[in-house]
């Protein structure tokens, strides 16, 4: 007996899941296309929403250098501004403490 009505219970039990749905039921926060809605009041050009602009500087050769290089350990200095000096905080390892900064004002 339990057989033929397993199914049907089965259905039955699912019909209510949509009382249950994070966003079906009352008093809860429903998604207001918020995220949406500020990427068009933020984006320069609505056009670019439908069809994207490529960039004209985009270089795959030198990302591929620069890739390379980290790879075989032969990065580059940072180039000195001379807005800020550039200090290294850690040594990379995970039991290493970090540096203090050197020099700039104080509190």
């Amino acid at each position: 007996m339990m057989p033929r009505f397993g199914p049907l219970l089965l259905l039955l039990w699912l019909a209510g899941c949509d009382l249950t749905g994070p966003y079906q039921r009352a008093g809860v926060w429903r998604p207001n296309h918020a995220n949406e809605t500020n990427l068009r009041a933020m984006v320069e050009a609505p056009a670019d929403l439908v069809v994207a602009t490529p960039s004209a500087r985009a270089d795959g050769g030198m990302a591929a250098a620069a890739v390379a290089r980290l790879r075989h350990d032969q990065v580059r200095p940072l180039l000195d501004s001379g807005l800020a000096r550039i200090v290294p905080v850690s040594g990379g390892g995970a039991g290493t403490p970090a540096a203090a900064p050197v020099g700039g004002p104080g509190p």
